[in-house]
């Protein structure tokens, strides 16, 4: 029986949007375009270099997007949940999204304010050749 092989760039999408980023963020991170992003999205492969630079700007493993379901997220969320819900469980629960996301964003202030830098030297390009365009 032939095993069903995942699609690298849906798997991509789900991830993405469970760390809570847009097409633009994610090409920020990695230093591409938002045309870049689609066209990796809507791909069924990726190529093993550029599968590994979207895991890191994914704060996961290339193997975790290869493998990633919707039913493996479900189930390591469930493992965390005991069907009862008292204050502390949902705290906990709380902690673990906070958790990764505070830790994300402390652990990569540097590497933000780069890509901040990029982008602010990107818009003023813009404007200068605008600027040109309109002949002033």
């Amino acid at each position: 029986m032939k095993t069903k092989t995942s699609h690298i760039g849906r798997n991509i999408i789900r991830i993405r949007e469970l760390c809570g980023l847009k097409q633009e963020g994610l090409a920020m991170a990695m230093g591409v375009s938002q045309q870049t992003i689609s066209v990796l999205e809507h791909s069924e492969t990726v190529e093993k270099k550029r599968l590994k630079e979207v895991a890191t700007a994914l704060g996961v493993t290339a193997k975790g997007i290869k493998k990633f379901s919707e039913e493996g997220v479900l189930n390591y969320i469930s493992t965390f949940y005991d069907k009862t819900p008292d204050v502390d469980t949902i705290t906990n629960m709380n902690n673990i999204w906070n958790f990764n996301t505070l830790n994300k964003l402390a652990d990569s202030y540097e590497e933000n304010k780069k890509l901040y830098e990029r982008l602010l030297e990107s818009e003023k390009g813009k404007n200068e050749y605008l600027e040109k365009l309109a002949g002033k």
